[in-house]
């Protein structure tokens, strides 16, 4: 049942994923670029509206025990500022005073957050957690996955727009195999698989598909075709992510205790957005540093930024390799993991289950 749920949530991420390309499309162009953030506005108040109604609702212990606001500031200023950093290294340079200045300063209240949630009596985000392999080794898996992943995704609108002349909406078509291969997946396949080879090998299958469609993009020329060049791409990236996600959800959840359920699939969650930013925001400073070299070394302005983008797309698939030695190394299918099945990370005591229903 698990299984299942992991794939339809799968599935309408998925589907939401292919109906936001086409939407942002055409309102792009019917428009302009600025309605792709308007739209959200409806968007999340229908959401809201509908949460008060279907989502059964339940006791917390309180804000004044429950809500760890400094370590939320914490955490979201370090993450923030690491980011920042990143991209402005490109400007700045790795060695220059600002970045170090800055970076350190990320890392000092990333690091002031974990020590401040070893020592509170109710923290957003328990150390506990990472006493299980497969809670820890999936999200390791998740944070390198979508590195390359939404490296694609963004760099490859770039070049199908600038390099290969393609309009928003035509961008936007040229990723939905992309999304109905991922979402078709995940709602039919995975489900079967994970049941059947396990999630584990059904997680190293689509890591492979990723890899192979990463390092096929980075050999796209300037003269692109699209069946020729993108859409082999799309076919297995899409592939490799209805395989992939929902394995590697499936993987964390199956190291957490039932009163932890909840703080497993938030932070699932969590790094997939945290670790695709910053990843982002990584791969688009090389990327730059890479095409601004080569402009001054007088090449010419398409071939250059497609360079950029090949180096992206290559440490993307490099990230993905070292998530399939970690998952092959550190994670245990559920049916594998025996004792440790039978005594997964310990459990809160009584009065925090209802703090993880909350969180």
């Amino acid at each position: 049942e698990q299984a299942k749920a992991i794939g339809i949530y799968s599935f309408v991420a998925s589907a939401g994923a292919s109906i936001g390309l086409l939407l942002g499309g055409v309102l792009t162009e019917a428009i302009n670029w600025h309605w792709i953030f308007f739209v959200n506005l409806p968007v999340g108040v229908t959401v809201g509206l509908l949460a008060l109604r279907l989502v059964e609702n339940r006791d917390g212990i309180g804000l004044d025990k429950g809500a760890d606001i400094p370590g939320a500031v914490l955490l979201t200023g370090g993450l923030m500022l690491g980011v920042y950093t990143l991209l402005q290294t490109s400007e700045q340079g790795w060695g220059s005073t600002q970045t170090i200045g800055l970076g350190a300063v990320a890392l000092a209240l990333l690091a002031a957050f974990v020590a401040r949630q070893a020592r509170i009596a109710n923290p957003l985000m328990p150390l506990r957690l990472f006493r299980s392999r497969n809670v820890t080794g999936a999200n390791l898996v998740m944070g390198l996955l979508v590195v390359g992943f939404f490296g694609m995704f963004f760099l490859g609108a770039l070049y199908m727009q600038g390099i290969l002349g393609y309009s928003a909406l035509e961008v936007g078509l040229a990723f939905l195999p992309s999304a109905i291969v991922m979402g078709g997946l995940s709602l039919g396949l995975a489900e079967k698989l994970i049941m059947g080879i396990g999630p584990r090998s059904a997680l190293l299958a689509g890591l492979a598909l990723i890899v192979v469609g990463l390092v096929l993009f980075a050999r796209a020329p300037v003269d692109g075709e699209y069946f020729t060049d993108v859409l082999p791409v799309m076919l297995l990236l899409g592939g490799g992510a209805g395989l992939s996600f929902p394995a590697v959800m499936t993987l964390a959840m199956s190291g957490a205790t039932p009163q932890d359920a909840g703080l497993a699939s938030g932070f699932i969650n969590t790094t997939l957005q945290v670790g695709g930013a910053v990843g982002l925001a990584v791969l688009a400073t090389l990327s730059t540093e890479r095409t601004e070299r080569l402009l001054a070394d007088g090449e010419n302005a398409a071939s250059a930024l497609n360079s950029g983008y090949h180096l992206a797309y290559l440490i993307g698939a490099a990230l993905t390799v070292v998530a399939i030695v970690v998952a092959f190394v550190v994670l245990r299918s559920p049916k594998a993991q025996g004792a440790e099945a039978e005594e997964p990370a310990p459990g809160p005591t009584r009065a925090e289950p209802v703090l993880s229903e909350a969180a």
